[in-house]
């Protein structure tokens, strides 16, 4: 079942596939800098908006189940997993 969050996300990344195929023909036609950054820095914030609403779906799902569970060893690996992929992405 794909959540409303997935939907929206998946959306973000179309979005930004057509851009970045934007952003190559205008580099191939030698267009201004500013203008491709600007382009680039939309592609940026749609992977961004992606990302935290997979990591809200992520957190709203597998994450609370797994801490209501009773399994330690499964807790103590989402949490790990949390602060891998937050780590990531604040690099």
């Amino acid at each position: 079942m794909i959540t409303n969050n997935k939907e929206k996300a998946l959306i973000s990344f179309k979005k930004a596939q057509s851009l970045i195929g934007k952003i190559i023909k205008m580099i191939e036609s030698g267009e201004y800098c500013v203008d491709i950054m600007q382009q680039d820095l939309a592609v940026i914030g749609l992977l961004r908006s992606a990302h935290e609403m997979l990591m809200e779906n992520h957190l709203n799902s597998c994450f609370k189940n797994a801490m209501a569970s009773s399994n330690e060893r499964k807790k103590r690996e989402m949490t790990e997993e949390i602060l891998k992929v937050t780590k990531l992405f604040n690099k």
